[in-house]
């Protein structure tokens, strides 16, 4: 028994963030064959909803890069690293003295989610808060609302590059943090950033996934740094044509492109499907 495992960004979605009717289709047809697959991304649960719109993952989810595993059959979740306190304060040490705004994500005291944000620096970031306000799965508080008893998944920006490079370059030195930073694909000349506590990442999640649900092998795909540990992991790891070279080198084989269905295209022939 084998699962796969798939990244969103660069890898599943096309570069306008959508699922294509291809490869959704070819979704289906790994049902029809009882071909296991599930996702492990760096978006939030409530950031990758909208792009899974419309398709079925019935197993086990990975999100935040492996900070949170979500069940989707009881809408919880089922293991979790959270961001301490300390942490917290590391990150937002780093943050005091530049202008991009940090996005903190939690799980409140009952249950539901929210993302904490100080003011807004920019167009890009307006724009991101005006996507959680028009949810219904996600309340948007201040900053300064910001208690104890939440339970913080990741803390994430956008800004210029020198600006971002400044907060990474401070927090890389943090041992319990993992930062990942680059180019956004959606908005040139942002970068982004994402902010986890060390004990997660996609490779240590889809263990526990194949732990849990008793698969034998993993074969996954992704396309950037984040991915690197699920490929060390991974039985089978395929990077599409638009990957980091650092990915392409570690994997079983590249494969097309994001932008041409790369992955539902190499699973149709793989398969035979």
């Amino acid at each position: 028994m084998e699962l796969l495992v798939f990244d969103l960004d660069g890898t599943l979605l096309n570069s306008r963030q959508q699922i294509t009717d291809y490869t959704r289709d070819t979704l289906k047809l790994l049902q029809q064959r009882n071909i296991a697959y599930t996702v492990a991304t760096g978006r939030t649960l409530h950031a990758a909803r909208e792009c899974m719109r419309d398709t079925h993952f019935p197993l086990l989810h990975v999100y935040n890069n492996g900070v949170v595993i979500w069940n989707p059959q009881s809408a919880g979740y089922m293991h979790h690293n959270f961001l301490t306190p300390d942490e917290i304060e590391s990150v937002l040490e780093a943050f005091a003295t530049r202008s991009p705004s940090p996005f903190i994500f939690t799980v409140e005291p009952d249950g539901s989610h929210a993302v904490y944000h100080a003011p807004p620096q920019n167009e890009l970031c307006q724009q991101y808060i005006s996507r959680f306000e028009n949810s219904d799965t996600i309340t948007t508080k201040p900053l300064v609302a910001l208690h104890s008893n939440a339970q913080i998944t990741n803390i994430n920006a956008l800004g210029g590059q020198a600006e971002i490079a400044g907060i990474y370059d401070q927090l890389t030195q943090q041992p319990h943090l993992v930062v990942y930073t680059g180019g956004d694909m959606y908005k040139p000349n942002f970068h982004w950033l994402d902010i986890h506590h060390s004990a997660s990442s996609k490779g240590g999640a889809i263990s526990v996934l194949k732990e849990s649900l008793g698969y034998e092998r993993v074969i996954c795909f992704g396309d950037s740094d984040n991915d690197e540990s699920m490929f060390r992991m991974a039985d089978e790891a395929y990077a599409p044509a638009n990957a980091l070279d650092e990915i392409k080198a570690l994997s079983t084989q590249v494969i097309g492109h994001h932008d041409e269905d790369g992955i539902a295209r190499f699973l149709r022939e793989y398969y035979s499907l």
